[in-house]
């Protein structure tokens, strides 16, 4: 049986008819209830019944909610073409997809649970997909991409540690930043492997002489810096002494991250969003490196977090679109080229970005510009729902 055929052959919601379906629809979903909640509950509007304070509700639900159904999404689509095995569909992915799902609920009245029980549900995700990712893998004998899992089983470590500062201190300081890491880290690897790589394929269609150079030794010297700089900025709280020194590295690295980006060719593709996004997207990782550097050199919290937003609103939350825009049209059998309605999408989640760094920089300001992005961020996600719902619940024609 192909992989066609046995998706042709589940007769149930088309919705589990492939791994990308349910946890991006549901996914997005979730990131505009999560900031829509959130924001008002932030400025003491509203009260959500979570046992989590509201920033480490927001934190918990962004990094260990949203990021993983976006993950589980795309593996479960890719891995399948990297095994040739069968795709993972009907009631076993619906059982995955419940399982992330019962967490989001149980995460959010998660005051009225016993702790334990809520720790256990929210692990139950995490560790159910690395063990259907683990059994794929290693049946397909594909031992290049058990790195996946070791990232995987990394991201899930971090969730404990989340769990254990926040029962011990009552908030997160090492796991959010060891999360977020991780996180850059794969749209490093990832993005810097699929943009060069599409942005080639488009930029040949249009006979363009001059394109992307392949991975190369560039590439993997900015890497292996990124991730050095990445992994003293995990542990800067309890290091203040290096500051200055970490804060010319930082920056050093976030100049060499925007030269690798320029040799992409970004602005020879403004001409189609589809493949612009994934450049706009991969920026905020060079931007987050430099605000990290110089709130390191400066001490300034406008800078921390706009460092941290860089990476999460900007390089996530932008990235995560891109490429939930583009494989859903893909594998829908829909046109490689963005409509009016996905390109709105991607306004909205930059002006999200810009108007949350504004708030960074004027706390003053907080009370008007929060709303605001949260509002923009809001409208992006809930209009990837409304713009791709109807291609993931109906059967590719």
């Amino acid at each position: 049986m192909t992989t066609m055929a046995r998706q042709r052959a589940w007769q149930g919601p088309a919705i589990f008819s492939h791994g990308f379906r349910p946890f991006f629809f549901f996914g997005a979903l979730d990131a505009a209830l999560l900031i829509a909640l959130w924001v008002p509950w932030y400025l003491g509007f509203i009260q959500v019944p979570s046992m989590f304070a509201p920033v480490s509700w927001h934190v918990h639900e962004l990094l260990f909610g949203y990021v993983p159904a976006i993950i589980a999404g795309f593996l479960l689509t890719a891995v399948p073409n990297w095994t040739g095995r069968l795709p993972v569909v009907g009631w076993p992915l619906a059982g995955l997809f419940g399982l992330w799902l019962g967490a989001r609920v149980i995460i959010a009245f998660s005051a009225m649970l016993p702790s334990a029980f809520v720790y256990l549900a929210a692990l139950a995700f995490p560790l159910a997909l690395i063990g259907f990712l683990t059994r794929e893998i290693l049946a397909g004998r594909n031992w290049r991409n058990l790195k996946m899992i070791v990232v995987l089983s990394l991201f899930t470590a971090t969730q404990l540690l989340f769990y254990y500062e926040n029962i011990r201190y009552g908030t997160s300081v090492y796991a959010e930043r060891a999360a977020i890491v991780l996180v850059i880290m794969l749209i490093q690897i990832i993005g810097g492997r699929v943009i060069p790589s599409f942005t080639r394929n488009w930029l040949k269609k249009h006979d363009y002489p001059v394109l992307p150079p392949s991975f190369g030794q560039f590439d993997r010297f900015v890497m292996v810096m990124s991730a050095a700089g990445l992994c003293a900025w995990i542990v800067l709280p309890a290091f203040a002494i290096e500051e200055p020194v970490l804060g010319v590295l930082l920056m050093a690295i976030g100049i060499l991250n925007i030269v690798r980006q320029w040799r992409w060719r970004p602005l020879k593709t403004l001409a189609e969003p589809l493949v612009f996004i994934l450049h706009l997207a991969f920026l905020p990782v060079s931007l987050g490196f430099v605000f990290a550097g110089y709130a390191a050199l400066s001490g300034s919290a406008g800078a921390e977090s706009a460092a941290i937003h860089c990476w999460t609103v900007g390089a996530i939350g932008g990235m995560t679109l891109a490429i939930m825009t583009r494989a859903s049209r893909g594998h829908t059998g829909h046109p490689l080229t963005a409509p009016p309605a996905t390109v709105s999408i991607y306004l909205a989640i930059m002006i999200a970005l810009v108007l949350r760094l504004a708030a960074a920089f004027n706390p003053d300001w907080t009370f008007s510009l929060m709303p605001l992005a949260g509002l923009a961020w809001v409208l992006a996600f809930a209009g990837f729902c409304v713009a791709y719902g109807p291609m993931l619940f109906r059967p590719r024609g």
